[in-house]
């Protein structure tokens, strides 16, 4: 499993897939490298306030600006996850030359429902939450 390209696709890329990113960047790099990016991020964004918080809590810095997805992403990437099912539809519609690598995190993991909720606008508890989901979830993809 060494060598993995995981992307990380949300929406604006501003809260789950950077969250994402920096939680495989900081406990998986024996394994593999993280990127991220949204299907509609305004480029050079700092990542929500509580995501970088969150993260920080927990140890891990988030040096982030927000990009939007491109083909040189997904060739880059070995993995591409995304957040919620509409997201994955949307890649596939526009790569599906990809198809054999875009999966929604929680499809790969065996999980469902297969949504990791948005929690744009919520307060800490929300981001400690989506935190605690996207710990769990990235890191059984290399304990089991």
């Amino acid at each position: 499993m060494s060598g993995w390209r995981v992307l990380f696709i949300c929406t604006g890329n501003t809260c789950r897939s950077p969250m994402a990113e920096a939680i495989f960047n900081h406990n998986w790099r024996n394994r593999g490298v993280a990127k991220s990016a949204g299907l509609f991020a305004i480029e050079g964004e700092n990542a929500a306030y509580n995501t970088i918080q969150v993260l920080q809590e927990k140890g891990i810095d988030c040096k982030h600006r927000s990009k939007a997805l491109d083909k040189d992403d997904m060739d880059w990437a070995t993995h591409v996850f995304t957040m919620t099912t509409m997201h994955k539809d949307m890649v596939m519609n526009a790569y599906p030359a990809y198809a054999d690598k875009i999966f929604t995190l929680k499809e790969f993991m065996g999980e469902y429902p297969l949504d990791v909720a948005d929690p744009y606008g919520g307060d800490e508890t929300v981001y400690q939450r989506m935190f605690a989901e996207l710990d769990e979830l990235i890191s059984r993809m290399f304990t089991e």
